[in-house]
């Protein structure tokens, strides 16, 4: 008999396939209650690094903008 290899996903291997593919959620929920909408949610999220979301268009400039936004002086004159 021949040994037969699997390969079982760890956590760390699937953050890194997130932070390098990226991952996409887009969903609508409405919670009802005898049949009356009362509170309807919407959540748009994309998780992954900087690197990746740069290349695919998202937030361009993002990381730097926020970089170059907190190298500022921290006293403040009064």
């Amino acid at each position: 008999m021949e040994a037969v290899s699997t390969r079982h996903a760890t956590l760390v291997d699937l953050l890194d396939r997130v932070l390098d593919r990226g991952l996409v959620i887009n969903t609508d929920i409405i919670i009802t209650l005898a049949g009356v909408p009362l509170v309807a949610l919407s959540i748009r999220a994309a998780i992954a690094s900087i690197d990746t979301m740069e290349k695919s268009g998202f937030m361009i400039g993002w990381d730097r903008s926020i970089r170059s936004g907190s190298t500022g002086d921290s006293t403040q004159q009064q």
